[in-house]
C-alpha cells in the first residue's frame, strides 16, 4: 500500500472522532478501503469529515438521510462494515 500524502493524512486524522457509534464505521473503511480508493471517493470521505457529528449521527444509526454529495459513500460504508 502506497505511503499516505499530507492530504490523506489529514483525512484520515480527522475521521478519529472519539464517537463509538461512528468510529465503528470509519476505522474499517480508513484502514481497508480509504487508500486504496479513487481520488473522487477520498475527496468525498474528506468533505464528510467536515460534516458535525450529529449531522453523521443521523445520517448513519438514524437513517435520517444525507446530502445528496454522500448518499452513496454512507451506503456503502455501511454495506462494507456490516459485510464484516
Amino acid at each position: 500500500m502506497p505511503e499516505p500524502t499530507l492530504q490523506q493524512r489529514k483525512t484520515i486524522y480527522r475521521a478519529r472522532r472519539g464517537l463509538k457509534e461512528l468510529d465503528y464505521y470509519f476505522d474499517f473503511y480508513i484502514r481497508e478501503h480509504y487508500l486504496s480508493a479513487s481520488e473522487q471517493e477520498q475527496a468525498v470521505f474528506a468533505s464528510l469529515m467536515d460534516e458535525e457529528d450529529p449531522d453523521l449521527l443521523d445520517w448513519f444509526l438514524f437513517d435520517k438521510p444525507p446530502k445528496t454529495e454522500y448518499a452513496k459513500l454512507i451506503a456503502k460504508l455501511k454495506q462494507l462494515k456490516n459485510a464484516t
